[in-house]
């Protein structure tokens, strides 16, 4: 059986805040120079954009494979097409604050016989996986920028006490009584709903698929690093790899800690920011800016809005 994953006034909507996030990008454009922008497009050329978003689809193909694992070991297994789809039509809400957008998928997944607290699991779990993995890709060039230190330092202890925390499962069933017994009804049944959500993720990161799960993470996310760094030398820059993996890296975490949609406008500042502090000329910083985030961030958009408009296939009873 299938039927249109979306469609009416909330398709509309999407493309409506679709179109006033690409204004933003045409104004942040001429803001850095529209025709040296238009000129950077021109010399990286098809087959420079055809290798950037080769290298995007291998993060995307990479964390899908992380996605199905999770999934697995929730305990649920959909048909790869079908679940491919869902996790992609996640990428075309990636705009929407938080990343909240993302967990659409689990609308979708709930028709599969999956609940919304396992679904949601698997979504905090990848989300972590991604932070974990973005902060070992940070620490690459950290020497390069020794002011990101502390914060790197505090994400680090928050990961650790998050992994140790994942593992308390006495402790966390025993908070979860607590709040549903003590604590107002519907507070007690948002504290126990959550409590759930952590419970099943900790599942996924015990070894030894935490190992697993952040090695998919380092090549997903240190390739569309690579991506980043082919760009820059087309457009003649002499930035490092390391050096290039960092800006990467740590400008899509600010963005990701903003909270803005998709990181919009965190992640291209601080991307333009690391890359004038590197010596590279601004206008070619906006445009090597411009070009990356299309070829990662709008890219998977795209993929996640045509995903949206697929017939969904609900499972055969």
């Amino acid at each position: 059986m299938t039927h249109t994953v979306l469609s009416g006034w909330r398709f509309r909507a999407l493309l409506l805040i679709i179109s006033i996030s690409a204004a933003g990008y045409l104004v942040f454009s001429i803001w850095g120079g529209w025709h040296e922008v238009v000129a950077a497009i021109v010399r990286v050329g098809f087959t420079g954009t055809a290798i950037a978003l080769a290298l995007s689809l291998v993060n995307y193909g990479l964390r899908f494979v992380r996605w199905q694992k999770f999934l697995a070991l929730l305990g649920h297994r959909v048909h790869t097409p079908e679940s491919l789809r869902i996790y992609i039509a996640g990428f075309g809400m990636t705009i929407l604050p938080g990343k909240v957008g993302e967990s659409i998928r689990s609308l979708f997944l709930k028709h599969h016989g999956i609940s919304y607290t396992e679904s949601l699991a698997a979504f905090f779990s990848e989300q972590f996986s991604n932070l974990i993995s973005m902060l070992l890709l940070v620490t690459i060039g950290l020497w390069m920028y020794p002011p990101a230190k502390p914060l790197v330092v505090v994400l680090a202890a928050l990961i650790v006490t998050g992994l140790v925390v994942l593992q308390q499962t006495q402790w966390l069933q025993a908070f979860e009584s607590f709040a549903q017994n003590r604590l107002p009804s519907r507070l007690g049944k948002l504290v126990g709903h959550g409590i759930e959500i952590v419970l099943h993720s900790g599942r996924c990161f015990r070894l030894p698929m935490l190992l697993y799960g952040i090695a998919l993470g380092l090549v997903a996310w240190g390739s569309e690093g690579v991506a980043f760094y082919y760009i820059m030398h087309v457009l003649g820059s002499d930035l490092s790899l390391p050096t290039a993996l960092f800006i990467y890296a740590f400008s899509i975490l600010v963005g990701a800690l903003s909270f803005l949609p998709g990181g919009l406008g965190g992640t291209e500042a601080t991307m333009v920011t690391l890359l004038i502090l590197n010596h590279v000329a601004q206008p070619q910083a906006v445009a090597a800016t411009v070009l990356i985030r299309l070829a990662t961030l709008w890219f998977a958009v795209a993929l996640g809005v045509f995903a949206l408009t697929l017939p969904e296939r609900k499972p055969v009873l």
